[in-house]
């Protein structure tokens, strides 16, 4: 079956990608080297030098395409009630911000018109995260979710560089991506380490071969600069913005680099701006093995409940013991592919972003231990990006692409297995997935911009931050840190007493009422605010 878009979009808001081991790094500071790699021009490029015709262009707005393979596909977007229907467009930015009259990329962006033109405040960018998410295709399919934004907004988001149809990172083809997806990601023996390092290293040469000319020029700040233009040519005098989790550092380094021209910017399920790599994947590791604690308690809690145990921590140990199963013997999936300890993970992974698809990962487990691993399978092409017709989108290879541009942390394989006893104290069982995937951008062909991202703004608008206490992937400290990076009355922390990624969406009142307050009519919540 073809996953839902809400849930593929949920599933692709992760902040620190490092939670798929062969698709990304995160931001930090340690590591090892650069050596025999390019350098990033993404912390050097000049904004003021971009050419004046790409700040006057004028956009051909149509009504939308279906989305391409790269974007995930599916049928065109449904109009919105009243009749009101979906609009796309392309835009052109500099491939390199240092370079404005040379080679130029074309951003595609979506948009839906305000409802009410006359009270019409300007035009809302939103970015899902990631990275990697297609903003084209993801704003659509939440359909009515932020209608009531709509009154005053048009609603715009976009393919950042590098995702989708905006100069889409391509590596491995379809067939090279499902080996990739099954094989161990957490070896046990010197045989399997050399497999998995093997693998890495084929995946980031299909990378070279097939985008080299563009990996340099993906990363975040490259994208803040492109939504400034982005702002410009929209006809705005400030950007007025909605990012969720990675979202939230793109929206924290646009604010550090243009604090002048922001307007009114949420940022939820935050991304924590000032932690190294390593501390930020255990955070994450510590973050799902909380949404996994609070799974099997509810579960154990339950008459009804299929999996066995008494308790929440027997529940967990029973899926423990059935991933180290899959481990010795994969059982049956889908379309002639089985499900492997690997895939086990990420299906698991997948369903705790949010607690409405925990039913969803209850079942998968019951069925996986009888032998039919086909819905806990589709799970994890849901965050990986495969369809039912076995072609994947772009989002793990762009992830990996901005993820690596960023961030200039190199782990060896030293590195890494000394680090993964801390990992399995903080999960027994994502922190070997999470742990062996602090490799990610090891040997990736370009150096990363920075250690952590700058997302200090002083002199900058209020900007509303939110965290989650139960957020499984962007945790909870992080809103915290961000609200206090931005500067003094600049972050505004909100706090969320719930489960899942993203509280806005969650559909929890008081959130909602003070986020449609502050970007509707300009009224900045209290700092400190709890909504339960």
């Amino acid at each position: 079956m073809r996953t839902s878009p809400a849930l593929r979009a949920a599933a692709l808001a992760a902040a620190v990608t490092v939670l798929l081991p062969l698709a990304a790094c995160s931001e930090g500071a340690e590591g090892g080297g650069t050596e025999g790699t390019k350098p990033s021009p993404a912390s050097t490029a000049s904004p003021a030098s971009t050419a004046d015709e790409l700040f006057s262009q004028k956009l051909d707005w149509k009504p939308c395409p279906a989305p391409n393979e790269a974007q995930g596909g599916g049928g065109s977007p449904s109009p919105l009630p009243g009749g009101s229907v979906w609009q796309c467009t392309f835009m052109d930015v500099p491939l390199d911000y240092a370079k404005p009259d040379g080679r130029t990329v074309e951003l595609a962006l979506v948009r839906s018109r305000a409802r009410d033109q006359e009270r019409r405040i300007g035009s809302l960018i939103f970015n899902f995260g990631g990275p990697g998410a297609s903003g084209v295709a993801t704003l659509p399919s939440f359909g009515t979710a932020y209608d009531k934004l709509r009154t005053r907004y048009d609603l715009v988001s976009f393919d950042p560089r590098g995702v989708g149809r905006s100069e889409g990172v391509d590596c491995s083809d379809d067939t090279g991506l499902d080996e990739l997806h099954a094989k161990d990601a957490t070896p046990d023996d010197a045989a399997e380490e050399k497999t998995y390092i093997d693998g890495l290293k084929s995946y980031i040469a299909d990378c070279e071969d097939n985008s080299g000319s563009t990996l340099a020029y993906v990363g975040t700040a490259n994208a803040a600069r492109d939504m400034d233009l982005m702002r410009e040519v929209l006809d705005d005098d400030r950007l007025y913005y909605f990012g969720i989790s990675y979202g939230t550092e793109l929206g924290g380094v646009y604010a550090h680099l243009f604090p002048e021209k922001v307007g009114r910017a949420v940022l939820d399920a935050v991304v924590d701006p000032a932690e190294s790599a390593r501390q930020s994947s255990l955070d994450q590791a510590e973050g799902f093995q909380l949404a996994l604690d609070n799974f099997t308690a509810d579960c154990a809690e339950r008459d009804d409940c299929k999996l066995p145990g008494a308790t929440g921590k027997e529940v967990e140990r029973w899926i423990a013991d059935l991933l180290d199963e899959l481990d010795k013997k994969p059982v049956e999936g889908l379309g002639g592919r089985q499900l492997t300890q690997t895939q086990a993970t990420t299906g698991i992974a997948s369903s705790l972003y949010s607690q409405e698809t925990w039913p969803l990962l209850e079942q998968a487990l019951d069925e996986t231990e009888s032998g039919n691993g086909g819905l806990l399978l589709a799970l994890a092409d849901s965050l990986d990006g495969r369809s039912e017709d076995g072609r994947y989108d772009n989002s793990n290879a762009a992830s990996t692409a901005i993820s690596c541009a960023d961030s200039r942390v190199r782990f060896t394989v030293g590195q890494t297995k000394a680090a993964l006893p801390d990992f399995r104290k903080a999960s027994p069982v994502f922190g070997d997935y999470l742990g062996w995937g602090l490799m990610s951008c090891t040997g990736w062909p370009v150096a990363g911009a920075w250690d952590t991202p700058d997302v200090s703004a002083p002199g900058a608008a209020p900007v509303l931050v939110i965290g989650t206490t139960g957020d499984p992937a962007t945790p909870y400290e992080g809103a915290k840190s961000m609200a206090r990076e931005l500067g003094k009355g600049v972050g505004v922390e909100l706090t969320y007493k719930g489960e899942g990624h993203g509280a806005y969406n969650s559909g929890n009142p008081c959130v909602r009422k003070a986020v449609e307050g502050y970007l509707l009519n300009g009224r900045v919540p209290a700092a400190g605010t709890v909504c339960g």
